[in-house]
């Protein structure tokens, strides 16, 4: 095994040590692992040619996110805030600590952190990648039930889902509009990227 696939097991035994399940096709799976084999399916979709630091990356972008649940946060827009960047930082320590287990560089350890931490998105190539594959994640698995959740506030789930759209750019949306959607979904996905304009 090369370091690649070393890291990739510990990701993945990481991942799959989440108590919370995720339910897919009548199939449950430990839900971090699931979201991770997904996000890394999206970057390869969307950058056959991905650097070994972005696929890193894309296999433990959340790595351990129920250690840090936002429960133990209080209320409130800051506290949420605190808790997204020491969740990111929480990410980035658990990844590096791996990828020294397999081998890595502090050189390409360094590269991943700046990844996973999203440092200079819109600007970074693999970082602008990693965020179109997290929305696509959402919009393929979870945007259904966050539509259901809001049923009754269509407009809510508008200015959830043009945050999400915001974040992604135009190669992201090509995809994006290809996923398969119900009817009402489809139609919220439009209204969102139509405030775009």
């Amino acid at each position: 095994m090369d370091n690649l696939d070393i890291a990739f097991k510990l990701f993945d035994e990481y991942n799959q040590q989440d108590p919370r399940f995720f339910e897919w096709e009548g199939q449950d799976y430990r839900q971090e692992y699931f979201f991770a084999i997904k996000l890394f399916d999206w970057v390869r979709e969307l950058d056959p040619h991905a650097s070994e630091e972005l696929l890193l990356a894309s296999r433990s972008q959340h790595i351990g996110r129920w250690e840090m649940p936002r429960e133990s946060y209080p209320d409130g827009r800051e506290a949420y805030l605190k808790w997204r960047k020491d969740l990111a930082l929480h990410h980035a320590e658990t990844t590096s600590r791996l990828m020294k287990q397999a081998g890595y560089t502090d050189e390409i350890i360094d590269r991943v952190t700046q990844i996973l931490l999203k440092k200079k998105i819109k600007v970074d190539a693999d970082v602008q990648t990693i965020e179109n594959a997290l929305c696509l994640v959402f919009l393929q698995y979870q945007y259904e039930e966050f539509r259901q959740k809001y049923a009754n506030d269509p407009e809510k789930m508008v200015t959830i889902l043009y945050k999400s759209l915001l974040k992604m750019d135009a190669h992201g949306h090509g995809f994006a509009l290809k996923l398969p959607y119900s009817e009402g979904g489809l139609d919220l996905i439009k209204q969102a990227l139509g405030k775009m304009k």
